[in-house]
């Protein structure tokens, strides 16, 4: 009896660990060509006179032709002080560029298709909503919203929201929004089809992101990780005992899948609970789908149906 209950163990280990390593692939031969404009310097560096010059060069970043306007922001102090500080933190942008160099290598392992877009660093007076934008062959980052958690700058910023703003997060942003044309739009809107779909854009990170860690993934702290953990159980017990799995109530989304300080279970927990527990919850519901139906590519579980994920996922909360 010994020996069959370590041979049984032995082959729990080995299958959690095959499930993992999926995701550990080469991408060492997958081309790569990382092209980062940095914006910020030539706008803020520039005189007025050179403007007709820079709104050449960025069309795309002048919606309006009011010079006064663009003359004003470039000698702006409080605007040239957001300068300074980004380029204290970012004097060059060598780890940034391996950092997206290693994520397009990833995607394009899965999508071959996907081709690197031209990347233009800016500031955006710390516009936490639109911190990267990804449009076509063109992608956006927002400098000044990854200068790190106690930078100056964000004092008067919410905890919640600040814990994110740093260089880490700066490349889990950019994966995020490349993995949002990848996952395909859903009329389902029951609250289980809305975490499956969330949970689906987060194993897209797991594949994008083979080296971050959970937390960093989901913006959590180490902390709320560990409760999202260890309350894993009680979580899912909420969600079925309520009936909210198949509700269609709108406000679900808010309470459960938004960025906030914490989740909305009305109960003494809440302060305790990090925000956004249902994208965490649907995550572990896609990779128990993924780790039950091995054979499935990341491609094929994009396609997939919310409903079928959740039914085959074979998901059990750990106790």
């Amino acid at each position: 009896m010994k020996k069959q209950f370590v041979i049984i163990i032995l082959i729990t280990l080995l299958f959690s660990c095959n499930s993992k390593n999926r995701l550990k692939v080469d991408v060492s031969n997958i081309p790569s060509d990382v092209n980062i404009t940095r914006f910020e310097k030539v706008f803020y560096n520039s005189k007025p006179s050179d403007l007709p010059k820079i709104k050449k060069e960025f069309r795309i970043l002048f919606p309006h032709d009011i010079d006064s306007i663009w003359v004003k922001k470039m000698q702006d102090k409080d605007e040239q002080e957001l300068f300074a500080e980004t380029m204290r933190v970012y004097p060059n942008l060598k780890e940034v560029k391996l950092q997206l160099d290693d994520l397009f290598k990833h995607v394009k392992y899965y999508y071959p298709k996907f081709e690197d877009p031209k990347i233009i660093t800016l500031i955006s007076d710390v516009d936490f909503n639109q911190k990267v934008v990804y449009a076509d062959s063109l992608l956006f980052i927002s400098l000044d919203v990854f200068l790190g958690k106690d930078s100056k700058i964000y004092k008067d910023y919410p905890l919640y929201l600040k814990e994110n703003f740093t260089k880490k997060q700066l490349i889990v942003s950019t994966a995020k929004e490349l993995v949002k044309p990848i996952v395909f739009p859903v009329k389902d809107r029951t609250f289980i089809s809305k975490m499956i779909q969330e949970g689906k854009k987060m194993y897209a990170l797991d594949a994008f992101l083979p080296n971050f860690d959970d937390a960093s993934k989901m913006g959590y702290t180490e902390k709320k990780l560990q409760w999202s953990q260890m309350n894993e159980d009680m979580i899912w017990s909420y969600f079925v005992e309520k009936e909210l799995l198949y509700s269609t109530d709108s406000s679900l989304a808010k309470r459960f899948l938004s960025d906030a300080p914490f989740s909305k279970f009305y109960l003494d927990i809440d302060n305790e609970s990090p925000g956004n527990i249902a994208t965490w919850l649907g995550w572990q519901i896609v990779r128990s789908y993924m780790k039950h139906n091995n054979k499935v590519s990341l491609t094929e579980l994009m396609k997939t149906d919310n409903d079928i994920v959740y039914k085959k996922s074979k998901y059990k909360p750990k106790r």
